[in-house]
């Protein structure tokens, strides 16, 4: 059983930075599948960045490549992801997920792709 924990949410001026942290237990992050999705009121969940197991590969979505970068420390067994020029629309829930699978790279940015779920962060980008 893997669980998952998130933070580092919170409120942010457009052009400004968050940390999101993703502590995991019951499995090290090497050996998930990782990723970060996002939802906004009334809109469904989305792809927003991922890590294949094993070498740790990223993936990110087109709406925030160049702006946020996943990445993990084995050490501490968490995942993160890092956000810049935050933009309003970038306003949602953040959810960390993990597969112990091995998902091939189409299937990285599909939900049900991953059988565990932290429980969300918010992250608010208001002037």
């Amino acid at each position: 059983q893997v669980q998952l924990v998130e933070s580092g949410g919170g409120l942010v001026q457009p052009g400004g930075s968050l940390k999101l942290s993703c502590a995991a237990s019951g499995r090290t992050v090497s050996a998930l599948a990782m990723a970060w999705f996002r939802q906004a009121p009334g809109k469904e969940r989305e792809f927003v960045a991922a890590l294949k197991r094993g070498m740790g590969t990223t993936y990110a979505a087109n709406a925030v490549r160049g702006r946020f970068t996943v990445s993990r420390d084995v050490g501490k067994n968490t995942a993160y992801l890092q956000m810049n020029g935050l933009e309003p629309e970038d306003t949602a829930i953040y959810y960390c997920a993990a597969s112990t699978g091995s998902p091939i790279v189409s299937s990285l940015k599909s939900a049900s792709t991953y059988e565990y779920w932290g429980q969300g962060t918010q992250v608010t980008v208001s002037s």
